[in-house]
């Protein structure tokens, strides 16, 4: 019965982690370059944050930390 209930909470962390790296990917594929257009941004910049949107998506996903400290 308690592994039952750490196998919910544990599926709870995954779906929520999901919905997270999800949200961050729909938020860097098409709403940074709709802003970016609406605001005059340029196009590096405008990469650059959907690299780091990207980046925080995989990190919520994954779980882990980035070790390397590259931007």
């Amino acid at each position: 019965m308690a592994q039952q209930l750490i196998r919910t909470d544990v599926k709870a962390s995954h779906n929520g982690s999901l919905l997270l790296g999800t949200s961050l990917v729909v938020a860097s594929m098409i709403l940074v370059p709709a802003l970016a257009v609406r605001l005059g941004l340029g196009a590096s910049l405008t990469g650059a944050l959907r690299i780091a949107l990207m980046k925080a998506s995989s990190k919520a996903v994954s779980g882990a930390t980035d070790i390397s400290k590259a931007a």
